[in-house]
């Protein structure tokens, strides 16, 4: 178990994570909307008004018109904003809040948007899916920062990020080691737990939508695993302009070498 503290991960597009941000807020605005100053009534009517019920979607259960505060389809996303505790609510932050800028960065504002709110809608589907006729609501941002990891892991693995592992030795490691150990865990529980108190099929669920959004989403130009893009730019300006230090440079008679693709 780990938990991500900081990464070295510079903006390159963006100047702030605002979209990022923005969520982050909206989930702590709700946490205290339906915890700590709420009535138990007003809490649970919410949660079964916003939560994603798979009984409900499915058509296994109606909701009591009383409690209905959006349409169904839209509890798909509604659920990743309410939380029920604020541990749960702080440790979805934190990985939001480490890994979400520059999943942004390399998404773009709107695109994370999307890309943040599909991979919820695919948690919940993921969840549902594995038991449809279940009347437990749904609650929590994990599907969505699931997706967030995920699409880290593919755009910045070689980026040190700073790790509290076992909750007390503090290490810097490349996002690749703490990121595939936690997708790697979210599997191996979703297959020996499916039936738990947590539900990893969401955590599985946003994971696959992460790695397969990032790659249709992010930015034209932006690289996966770290890799440095060389531009047509870069190519022809080493072709025009020779090594001070070669013969060529010095006033020899010697062709400049040709740095270009032979044809």
């Amino acid at each position: 178990m780990f938990i991500p503290l900081h990464d070295r991960n510079e903006l390159k597009h963006i100047r702030m994570q605002y979209v990022t941000i923005t969520l982050i807020v909206i989930d702590f605005v709700a946490w205290l909307a339906i915890g700590p100053v709420a009535t138990e009534d007003f809490a649970n009517a919410a949660i079964l008004g916003l939560g994603y019920i798979p009984a409900i979607i499915f058509d296994y259960a109606d909701l009591d018109p009383s409690l209905v505060i959006v349409p169904d389809e839209f509890t798909f996303v509604t659920y990743s904003f309410l939380h029920g505790d604020f541990m749960h609510l702080a440790m979805n932050m934190l990985f939001l809040w480490v890994f979400g800028d520059n999943v942004e960065d390399a998404l773009g504002h709107f695109r994370f948007l999307v890309f943040y709110l599909l991979c919820a809608a695919a948690g919940a589907l993921a969840h549902g899916l594995l038991d449809p006729a279940s009347e437990a609501p749904l609650i929590g941002a994990s599907g969505a920062i699931s997706g967030v990891v995920a699409a880290y892991f593919l755009l910045h693995p070689k980026v040190r990020v700073w790790v509290l592992v076992l909750f007390r030795i503090p290490l810097p490691l490349p996002a690749a080691i703490p990121l595939a150990f936690w997708i790697g865990q979210q599997f191996f529980m979703f297959l020996a737990d499916p039936g738990g108190g947590v539900s990893w099929s969401a955590h599985v669920g946003g994971i696959v939508a992460g790695l397969v959004l990032v790659v249709l989403l992010r930015r034209p130009g932006v690289p996966l695993f770290d890799r440095t893009i060389v531009t047509p730019r870069a190519v022809e300006h080493r072709e025009r302009t020779p090594d001070e230090t070669s013969p060529v440079a010095a006033g020899a008679s010697k062709p400049a070498p040709h740095w270009g693709r032979p044809t």
